[in-house]
């Protein structure tokens, strides 16, 4: 895999694996991850097309300021960091809070998102309860530090039925919760709890959009994923999986993404007749 790190402005820099060549794909993460969650999907996936897999805004080896800051800047970092790749255009697939960014990204710069994929994710905002649960666990990682809430929080993303067959991927996404930085996991609840709704950016762009859920997620359930159909909308509902389907069932979602992308290719072709 060919690492890098680029400065986007002043203390943020973005960590990323690009490989592969073609039409750009472009990779996020959930919280608290990092770009090693899509190690099943990255390498596969690159045999056909160019991917950068990206560490979010204080999440891996990806740099914070202690400085507050909003969902729109995580995507402005996105946005930024194509401009510095010379990227025109990308499918941008993004997991949980990389899905938040990937709207404001589909918002905000239009014109760099070929198509986009939410993978466990929502365009919905945070409910009350939800925006409370974000100060509790902002002060719980203030008084204890990460251990105790990444602990609990890696156990509620993977599907009931896979924890106990699936030991070693619940403590890999254990590990690199624990390596987040405190500000990157802080600022990140903030943003999270801040974050406007956006369902609307699904029901009325018409570009190509992937929507993925897990039957047994208990952070999103299918009911926020999928809350529009259309001929360009893909949705894909994996049975056997919680909040982690690119590591409870990867070839699946695999499957998935490359039948997705070959959709995104044939409306490209379509579109410059």
């Amino acid at each position: 895999m060919a690492e890098y790190e680029s400065t986007i402005h002043n203390d943020i820099s973005l960590y990323y694996e690009d490989k592969g060549v073609g039409k750009p794909v472009v990779l996020l993460h959930g919280f608290c991850g990092t770009h090693a969650y899509w190690k099943y999907i990255m390498e596969e996936l690159s045999s056909y097309y160019r991917v950068i897999a990206i560490d979010l805004r204080g999440h891996g080896k990806s740099a914070v300021s202690e400085e507050p800051f909003t969902i729109d800047d995580m995507a402005q970092d996105i946005a930024q960091l194509l401009e510095q790749l010379e990227i025109e255009k990308a499918t941008v697939l993004g997991h949980s809070l990389g899905g938040y960014v990937t709207l404001a990204l589909a918002e905000n710069t239009p014109s760099v998102v070929e198509a986009f994929g939410l993978i466990h994710s929502t365009g919905a905002e945070d409910s009350t309860e939800a925006k409370e649960g974000r100060d509790k666990a902002i002060e719980r990682i203030n008084e204890e530090g990460m251990k105790g809430f990444i602990e609990e929080l890696s156990v509620k993303l993977f599907a009931e039925e896979n924890l106990e067959e699936m030991t070693n991927e619940v403590e890999f996404v254990k590990k690199l919760g624990l390596n987040t930085r405190v500000n990157g996991a802080q600022g990140a609840l903030h943003a999270m709890k801040n974050r406007e709704n956006r369902e609307h950016i699904i029901k009325e762009l018409n570009c190509p959009i992937l929507l993925v859920a897990g039957k047994g997620d208990k952070i999103i359930p299918p009911e926020k994923t999928f809350i529009t159909e259309g001929p360009h909308i893909h949705r894909t509902l994996m049975e056997k999986s919680g909040h982690m389907s690119m590591i409870e069932e990867p070839n699946e979602l695999l499957d998935a993404i490359i039948g997705f992308l070959g959709y995104v290719d044939n409306h490209r072709r379509n579109n410059h007749k």
